[in-house]
């Protein structure tokens, strides 16, 4: 077997991050020669998931700005260890996100069998959040109906709204045929509230509804993504499975479908370096010559990697917590032949939340709880991840929720918060492109749900390292056609 510095690569991937990991798998049945290296000792990069103790390492890294896309990052262990297992039964989710069943990337996961590597979970019910009216009454978390049984069925909400809604829902179907199509496209760049106010006389609170489904994490999504958006989760529904429209891969998300795809990789023959980057790399020369942190200078024909500096100092905040409650009544099928869920949504509406010196929010805050059957806790406890784009006193909205969401839950014993973890995840308005020999990814996006787009990325680069051989129908199913499925086999 060659040495390291005696092969000339065809490509270095750096990084196994969601991008990369997925450009390996696209690699895993080609001829190429294939060098997987990432600084970190762990997959997964900016979607990764953590043990407890690999949690403090990282908080670590953050810590000392080792890791770019990260910052104020706090880990608190509540009343000592009591309460919580050992570290390795936790797989915390750095970005959790959740799947739609018409995503392009399960059709892709199905077509290079990768998918038979990863466990999918559904995820159940969206439901807002509701304030009480006064200090007598409990909070509440209302569903949100999002077919025609759950409208019909629903006592939230008035008979009158429950036509609105029904007119909506069979209105977005179809949105982009005719005549829908000449409905909303004056209205394309305007915010989808003014939409659902003018074209369907919705209140506030339907709008909330509608809003909700969209994941939108600043609630101002125009009518032209909104619509994509929702029509996306609706002829979602049922394609897998009654009852839910998006799915979720266990033991931690998308670090998952990261770490399987690099299994791929490694079983296609790409060569895998944990705990070493690159020290030096000169690109003008071709081969491109790098100096590796393990001490080793090899060449390469090609190179893709992460942009992982944050350009702008905007971000996401994040509070991960996990209570010593399995939280059942969340995760109950609501219509018959349905699979038992092990995640569900919860959003808090603009306004919804105050901070501790009385202001409203002007964000909305999600949550998504996530059972044990994840993986990512044990049995008898529960994951919450809450997420908000609010810059302005974003910790003291989070651990406000947190406590509301705790508050409303039914039952007279509230549960008891084990553990928690803050953190700001920072943006970048980077691009994925090609400079000569090299690509870079854009930093990963922080969207509550995958977005179909990064796949481009992906097939990009890969066209990149193929160069003239590049064959745009070989790419379709990520590997060979003799992987390919019938259509109506599922997931």
């Amino acid at each position: 077997m060659e040495s390291l510095a005696d092969t000339l690569w065809d490509v270095v991937i750096c990084g196994t991050g969601l991008q990369q990991s997925l450009l390996a798998l696209a690699l895993s049945r080609s001829d190429k020669k294939v060098l997987h290296i990432d600084p970190n000792d762990f997959y997964g990069g900016a979607e990764a998931a953590f043990s407890l103790q690999e949690v403090e390492s990282w908080v670590e890294k953050v810590e000392t700005g080792k890791e770019g896309l990260f910052e104020a990052a706090s880990v608190k262990k509540l009343g000592g260890d009591t309460g919580l297992s050992f570290s390795r039964a936790y797989s915390l989710a750095l970005a959790p996100q959740l799947i739609h069943a018409r995503s392009t990337l399960l059709s892709q996961l199905v077509s290079s069998r990768a998918y038979r590597q990863v466990e999918f979970l559904a995820v159940g019910s969206f439901s807002i959040f509701k304030p009480s009216q006064d200090s007598s009454q409990k909070p509440t978390l209302v569903r949100i109906p999002s077919t025609r049984e759950d409208v019909f069925s629903t006592t939230a909400i008035s008979a009158k709204a429950k036509r609105g809604l029904m007119k909506f829902l069979k209105f977005v179907l179809d949105y982009d045929s005719t005549p829908q199509t000449d409905t909303w496209q004056p209205h394309a760049d305007a915010p989808l509230t003014e939409f659902l106010l003018k074209e369907f006389k919705m209140d506030q609170e339907l709008q909330a509804y509608i809003i909700t489904l969209t994941l939108s994490l600043d609630g101002k999504i125009n009518t032209r993504d909104g619509l994509a958006v929702i029509h996306r989760h609706l002829s979602s529904m049922g394609m897998y499975g009654p009852g839910f429209a998006a799915i979720y891969p266990k033991w931690g998300g998308l670090s998952e479908i990261a770490q399987v795809s690099c299994r791929a990789g490694a079983v296609g023959g790409a060569v895998y370096m944990l705990g070493t980057g690159v020290k030096t790399m000169n690109d003008k020369d071709d081969p491109i010559v790098i100096e590796l942190s393990s001490g080793d200078t090899i060449k390469t024909r090609k190179v893709v990697r992460a942009n992982e500096s944050a350009t702008d100092r905007f971000g996401i905040n994040r509070l991960v917590a996990v209570v010593g409650s399995s939280l059942k009544s969340l995760f109950e099928s609501t219509v018959e032949g349905a699979p038992k869920p092990a995640v569900a949504i919860v959003a808090f509406p603009a306004g919804s939340l105050s901070t501790a010196t009385g202001e409203a929010s002007t964000s909305p805050v999600y949550l998504s709880v996530h059972s044990s059957d994840t993986g990512e806790c044990p049995a008898n406890q529960s994951v919450l991840y809450f997420t908000t784009g609010s810059e302005h006193a974003s910790q003291d909205l989070l651990q406000q929720a947190l406590d509301s969401f705790l508050a409303a839950l039914s039952g007279d014993t509230v549960p008891q918060c084990l553990y928690k973890l803050q953190y700001k995840q920072l943006q970048s308005s980077a691009h994925s492109q090609a400079n000569g020999s090299v690509f870079d990814f854009a930093p990963p996006a922080s969207a509550l749900a995958f977005d179909d787009s990064i796949l481009q990325s992906v097939q990009d680069a890969w066209k990149m390292v193929f160069g003239d051989e590049a064959v745009e129908e070989e790419y379709l199913t990520f590997a060979d056609r003799e992987g390919a499925m019938d259509d109506d086999e599922s997931v």
